[in-house]
Formats: C-alpha cells, sequence, structure tokens
C-alpha cells in the first residue's frame, strides 16, 4: 500500500483538507475508501465519520437473539421431554423455566452475536501494516489518501499543504 497524509493541528484545518480532498477525487482518480482520516480521539461532533459505510451490525444483534431464544426453547424442551417427570397432568414443557432459559440464551446470542461481528468489521487481528503515524497520539489528525497513482503524488502533496497540514508524509508497505 502506498499512501500521502498530511498531520494536521486542528479540526478545521483537517476538515478543509477533507473536503479538498473529496472535491478533487474525480480529477485524481480516487475511490471514496482511499480517503484516510485518523486522529487519537473521536471526531464526531466536528462531522467526520458521518459518511461512513452502512454495515449489518444493528441486524445481526437481533437475529443472534432470536437463535439464541430457539436453541433455549429446543434445549429445555429437549431436557424435559428427555427426562419425563409425573406433572399430575400438567404440561411436560413447563413454560416458565423454559422462558427464563430462552431469556438467558437469548442475551447471550445477542452478546456473542455483536462481539463477533464487531472483531470482524474491524479487521481484527491483522498482519498487515496499515497506515498510521506516531504524531496522532500526541494530538495531531492524520488525513491522506491510500492507494494512490504515482502520477498525481506532488499534486496531493500542495493540496494538503495548502490546507493547512504541517508535514506531509509517505507511506509505503515494506
Amino acid at each position: 500500500m502506498n499512501a500521502i497524509y498530511g498531520l494536521f493541528p486542528d479540526a478545521n484545518s483537517a476538515r478543509r483538507a477533507l473536503t479538498a480532498l473529496r472535491a478533487a477525487r474525480s480529477r485524481l482518480h480516487l475511490s471514496p475508501k482511499a480517503i484516510v482520516i485518523m486522529s487519537s480521539e473521536p471526531l464526531d461532533e466536528e462531522g467526520f465519520g458521518w459518511e461512513e459505510e452502512r454495515t449489518l451490525m444493528p441486524w445481526l444483534a437481533p437475529l443472534g437473539a432470536l437463535v439464541g431464544a430457539g436453541v433455549g426453547y429446543a434445549l429445555s424442551a429437549f431436557t424435559q421431554r428427555s427426562y419425563p417427570l409425573p406433572t399430575g397432568g400438567m404440561p411436560i414443557v413447563a413454560m416458565w423455566p423454559t422462558g427464563i432459559i430462552m431469556y438467558e440464551l437469548m442475551m447471550l446470542g445477542a452478546i456473542l452475536t455483536t462481539i463477533v461481528a464487531f472483531v470482524i468489521a474491524t479487521g481484527l487481528p491483522t498482519y498487515k501494516k496499515r497506515l498510521y503515524d506516531p504524531e496522532v497520539t500526541n494530538g495531531k489528525i492524520l488525513v491522506g489518501v491510500s492507494e494512490l497513482d504515482s502520477d498525481c503524488r506532488a499534486e496531493l502533496q500542495q493540496l494538503l499543504y495548502q490546507d493547512g497540514a504541517e508535514q506531509v508524509k509517505e507511506f509505503s508497505k515494506g
């Protein structure tokens, strides 16, 4: 992966650079996923990250809950039918104990599905070298472009400098 990125001192200059990169995206032949933004703290109130792609994660947790409830009912009903105790005319599968087990496994299914979906969505664990600069931990905001063509490097560097970058660096997968 080849990348060029600028380190910005504040959110306003980073936002200007991000706007300029998005405006020049067609001219520089950049894909929307090629623009990278990174900071040491969340910048949601600054307007960053609202354009992120949609994910299935909100739908996976209820699906995991439904699967967990189904497994809970099947486990409880199978166990109660495997050991049929004399119930005095009442049903063998008692709904209150079955409901408790269904509830617990429903919550477990939702939690485990959320954890697995989160790990998969974030790409953990990763063994590839990723774009990062130690200055991000010192409060700088990284705005850059990954997967870029070599013919637009100079124009991209100039664009980042004119929008307020303190430093412009290149990153290549070594």
